[in-house]
């Protein structure tokens, strides 16, 4: 997903993203939907599955 698309969604939920990271981003999301705020912070055995973040989370976290 490209940072257009994700700060589509984080206005969307009412997020400012204008200055922020993507990882930053796509974590203030995370928070608005009810997720930790784990996105790229080294979780491997996230349990968050309904995350919409979870499969490109995971995809990092392998070597």
């Amino acid at each position: 997903m490209t940072v257009k698309e994700i700060k589509k969604i984080a206005k969307e939920r009412g997020i400012n993203g204008a200055r922020m990271l993507k990882a930053d981003l796509i974590r203030a999301i995370q928070v608005k939907e009810g997720n930790s705020p784990c996105y790229e912070t080294g979780i491997v055995a996230c349990t968050q599955t309904r995350c919409c973040w979870w499969g490109d989370c995971q995809k990092q976290d392998r070597p």
